[in-house]
């Protein structure tokens, strides 16, 4: 099995990992009643999807 043979330093490992943030997610305004929502999604307050109503929007 293979074994590095020197200790990887800091500022390898922070290099390594300088591309592992998180991004955040991208939030569009729904066509239909305007609320921030994320892309792709159904819209959590009318429940809205392309134009069609998924769900039954609960009280």
């Amino acid at each position: 099995m293979a074994v590095p043979k020197k200790r990887t330093s800091h500022t390898k490992k922070q290099m390594r990992r300088a591309h592992d943030a998180l991004s955040r997610a991208s939030l569009v305004s729904c066509p239909n009643c305007g609320e921030a929502k994320e892309r792709h999604r159904m819209c959590p307050s009318c429940h809205f999807y392309k134009g069609k109503q998924v769900d039954e929007p609960q009280g």
